[in-house]
């Protein structure tokens, strides 16, 4: 399993340009399109929304905000959006992830980072073709409630040779609105920043790139 898709996952820098506007109604989706200074360009129901640190948009709080990422709050739920992220489903209904389609937009290192879930819990993705599973750290595991110690032990090689690895299942993995049920997965001694989105993930999907945009669509 190659674990080469992890660096320099986080180095994300400033995209996209700033416009104003606002609205009364609360949002539902929202993702980081771009930042400037204590300023986001955020993507709120598809729509473009300029917004300060501590100002409220469509329901939107933004919290704080670095050339990487930004916290927002919605009905006192905190949500990290990653630069060039899926969109998040914050308000109303829940959303049952039967979505087909991820869109994502590469950071200048030309990674594809996200936010998303696993088991219902949040955590953080970046795209790694090179990885036959989703990987991640034993410390992420603890985090994600996984019982990773009664995996099926193995061994993979990495940048550091190879090493020891537990082999479990994860119940559900979702970015955006589209949901994967028992997908593999790595757990490795290696700290890493992020969980790789393998290929036990990636392959369940059509997989498409034009320029800085990964498109990929459900198979069925």
């Amino acid at each position: 399993m190659g674990l080469h898709g992890a660096s320099g996952a986080l180095a994300l820098a400033l995209a996209g340009a700033l416009a104003a506007a606002a609205g009364p109604v609360a949002a539902q989706s929202v993702s980081l399109a771009g930042s400037l200074g204590r300023t986001a360009l955020l993507m709120i129901d598809g729509k473009t929304r300029n917004v300060a640190v501590g100002a409220t948009v469509e329901g939107v709080k933004l919290l704080s905000v670095t050339p990487n990422d930004a916290v927002v709050e919605l009905q006192g739920k905190r949500v990290t959006l990653v630069l060039g992220g899926a969109q998040v489903n914050l308000g109303g209904k829940a959303s049952e992830g039967t979505g087909g389609t991820i869109v994502l937009s590469a950071g200048p290192g030309g990674h594809f980072v996200t936010e998303g879930s696993i088991n219902g819990r949040a955590t953080r993705f970046v795209v790694d073709t090179g990885a036959t599973t989703v990987a991640m750290s034993e410390a992420e595991a603890e985090r994600l409630g996984i019982d990773w110690k009664k995996g099926r032990k193995g061994y993979s090689t990495t940048a550091n040779g190879v090493v020891a690895v537990h082999n479990v299942s994860l119940g559900r993995v979702r970015v955006g609105d589209v949901q994967v049920y028992d997908v593999e997965a790595t757990v490795l001694p290696a700290q890493l920043p992020v969980v790789l989105l393998g290929n036990s993930f990636l392959s369940r999907f059509q997989m498409r790139r034009e320029n800085d945009r990964m498109t990929l669509e459900r198979r069925y």
